[in-house]
C-alpha cells in the first residue's frame, strides 16, 4: 500500500529546500509495503519479497515491542540511542529529535530520539589513548573494585555533547580527583558517564512528551556489562530488561517483514516468542540516586562553554 506522503510534515518545505522535485525520487512506501522481490539468480533460485524496511534504531525500538505506551529503548555502542513512541503525530522539541518510527498500513507512528554522542566510545578511549585497560572487557572488574565513584565524575564530552543539550562547543571534564584517584576511578566514571546521560535523555522525553517510564528495555554491545546495566536501573530507579538476542535491529526488520508476510499473525504474536534473558531491578536508595545525579549535572555545567 502508497504511504500517504502528505503526513510526513515538512516533506514539502524539504524537496523545495534542497531543490529536488518530487517526479526524482522513489515512492514512499509503509514500513511493512512490498518493495521489490530478489532475483533468483543471486539468490540460490529463491525470489525472496523484502517486505520489512525500518531504520536500525526504528527497527530495534520495534523488536522491543516499541508500540506500547511507556516503552523505551536504549541501544548502547559506540554512542546511545534512546527511543520512545509518542503517537501518530510528530511533536517538536528543541531537545529531542522527532522521527518517524514505521508506518504500517495507512497510518505512521511517530518517536522522540534522543542521540548521545559517545557512549561506549569512552571506555575505547581509556583504551587508546590513555592506555589504562588493553581491551573493552577488562572495564567491568576494574570498576567494581570500587564500592562508589568516591566522588570523580567524567563527562565525555570528546566530540561536544548531544541530546539533550545539544552543544557542540562542550568539552570533556574530569572531576573530583585527588591523590588516591587513579585507574579504578577512570573506569569506573566513564561507565557511570554513559548511564548519567541516558537519564538526562530520558528526563528531556519525561518533560517533552509526557513520558511515564516504567522500565528500560536495552540492547547494543555494552548492554552486556552487567555493572553498567545494574547501575542503570539504580539511576532511573525502574527495572531494566535486556534480552536474549542483542541484535535487535535485525529481528526488528524480521519482525516486521514476518507480520507484513503472515508468519507471525500480527505485533502481539511476534512479542509473545520474544526472550528476556534478564531484568536487573533497582537497589539504590532514592537519597543516593538524587546525590549521585546532583553530582553529574554539576560536572555537566563545569563542561559547557563559559
Amino acid at each position: 500500500m502508497l504511504f500517504d506522503l502528505q503526513k510526513l510534515r515538512f516533506s514539502e518545505e524539504l524537496t523545495d529546500l534542497f531543490q529536488v522535485p518530487r517526479s526524482a525520487l522513489a515512492e514512499v512506501l509503509a514500513s511493512d509495503g512490498s518493495f521489490v522481490t530478489t532475483d533468483p539468480e543471486f539468490c540460490a533460485g529463491w525470489e525472496i519479497p523484502i517486505r520489512g524496511v525500518l531504520g536500525d534504531q526504528q527497527a530495534a525500538l520495534f523488536a522491543h515491542g516499541g508500540w506500547r505506551e511507556g516503552v523505551v529503548k536504549n541501544t548502547y555502542g559506540t554512542g546511545l540511542f534512546l527511543l520512545t513512541v509518542v503517537g501518530s503525530e510528530p511533536v517538536v522539541t528543541e531537545k529531542m529529535l522527532c522521527t518517524v518510527a514505521w508506518a504500517q498500513g495507512s497510518g505512521a507512528a511517530y518517536a522522540l530520539e534522543g542521540s548521545v554522542f559517545i557512549g561506549g566510545a569512552a571506555v575505547q578511549w581509556l583504551r587508546d589513548e590513555l592506555g589504562l585497560i588493553e581491551s573493552v572487557g577488562e572495564i567491568e572488574a576494574l570498576a567494581q573494585e570500587l564500592e562508589d565513584n568516591e566522588g570523580v565524575y567524567f563527562v565525555p564530552a570528546l566530540t561536544g555533547l548531544g541530546a539533550p543539550y545539544w552543544t557542540p562547543e562542550a568539552r570533556g571534564v574530569l572531576c573530583g580527583l585527588t591523590r588516591g584517584t587513579g585507574p579504578r576511578h577512570f573506569a569506573r566514571a566513564a561507565l557511570e558517564a554513559i548511564a548519567y546521560q541516558s537519564r538526562d535523555v530520558i528526563e528531556a522525553m519525561s518533560g517533552t512528551g509526557g513520558l511515564r517510564l516504567e522500565r528500560l528495555l536495552v540492547d547494543g554491545g555494552a548492554s552486556a556489562n552487567d555493572f553498567l546495566m545494574q547501575f542503570q536501573a539504580d539511576l532511573l530507579g525502574v527495572p531494566l530488561e535486556r534480552p536474549a538476542v542483542l541484535e535487535t535491529t535485525a529481528l526488528g526488520a524480521a519482525a516486521m517483514a514476518g507480520i507484513a508476510s503472515g508468519f507471525w499473525a500480527d505485533r502481539e504474536e511476534f512479542l509473545h516468542h520474544r526472550k528476556v534473558e534478564r531484568v536487573f531491578e533497582p537497589r539504590m536508595a532514592a537519597e543516593q540516586r538524587t546525590r549521585l545525579y546532583a553530582g553529574w549535572k554539576e560536572a555537566v555545567r563545569r563542561c559547557l562553554p563559559f
